[in-house]
């Protein structure tokens, strides 16, 4: 079992930036494949990107590509979401998820991943 706690969110203008943070329970971190997924009002949830067990593999949604960046610290079992850059439209509450095994497009689907955090508000004001 593997417990997520999202935070850094909050109110940021329109070409700002942000961090979260997601920190996990457990002993074996570095066996879950993580994402972030985000979801907006009225919005189904989305992926927007994810890191491989190990953080040698990274993969982003077009919309935020080249604006934002996953890494993880498996020492500290923690992922990060360094977010530069942002828009109106990333307003959303921002969700962390864990899985142990995704494939190909799999990866992209909020129903492969098996534990997710509570969520973090981000609103960006233009």
């Amino acid at each position: 079992q593997v417990q997520l706690v999202e935070s850094g969110g909050g109110l940021v203008q329109a070409g700002g930036s942000l961090r979260l943070s997601c920190a996990a329970s457990g002993r074996t971190f570095s066996r879950y494949f993580m994402g972030w997924f985000r979801q907006a009002p009225g919005k189904e949830r989305e992926f927007v990107t994810a890191i491989s067990r190990s953080g040698g593999n990274t993969d982003y949604a077009d919309s935020v590509k080249g604006r934002f960046t996953i890494s993880r610290d498996n020492a500290k079992n923690t992922i990060y979401l360094q977010m530069n850059s942002l828009k109106p439209e990333d307003t959303a509450v921002y969700y962390c998820a864990a899985t142990q095994y995704c494939s190909g497009y799999g990866c992209y689907k909020p129903i492969t991943y098996d534990y997710w955090g509570q969520g973090t508000q981000v609103t960006v004001s233009s």
